[in-house]
């Protein structure tokens, strides 16, 4: 099993930053992709970005490619996830997920999510 915590959302203004955290506990952490996925109030919910257990291989959405960056720590468990020029439709719930496929593959497990808010 393995367990999910993001935080570093909140509230910013268009063209502002936020970096979201995603600590994970459990077992496979470093053995396993990584992926930051978002869900809008009326959207389905989408892959953002997603990174292979050693960094090598990234995959970033056309919408955020240039402005958001991925990025993992695998001695801290943690996975980030860096947003630049913000804007209006990048408002969601930012949820981690990882499992044993590769890069851009749903895992099995989901963190509670995170909201970023931002304000035009």
């Amino acid at each position: 099993q393995v367990q999910l915590v993001e935080s570093g959302g909140g509230t910013v203004q268009a063209g502002g930053s936020l970096t979201l955290s995603c600590v994970a506990s459990g077992s496979s952490f470093s053995n396993n992709a990584m992926s930051w996925y978002r869900q809008g109030l009326m959207d389905e919910r989408e892959l953002v970005a997603s990174i292979s257990r050693r960094g090598r291989e990234i995959k970033y959405a056309d919408s955020v490619k240039g402005r958001f960056t991925i990025s993992r720590d695998n001695e801290k468990r943690t996975v980030f996830l860096r947003m630049d020029n913000l804007r209006s439709e990048d408002t969601a719930i930012y949820y981690c997920n990882t499992g044993p496929l590769g890069v851009g593959f749903v895992g099995d497990f989901w963190g509670q999510g995170t909201q970023v808010t931002v304000s035009s």
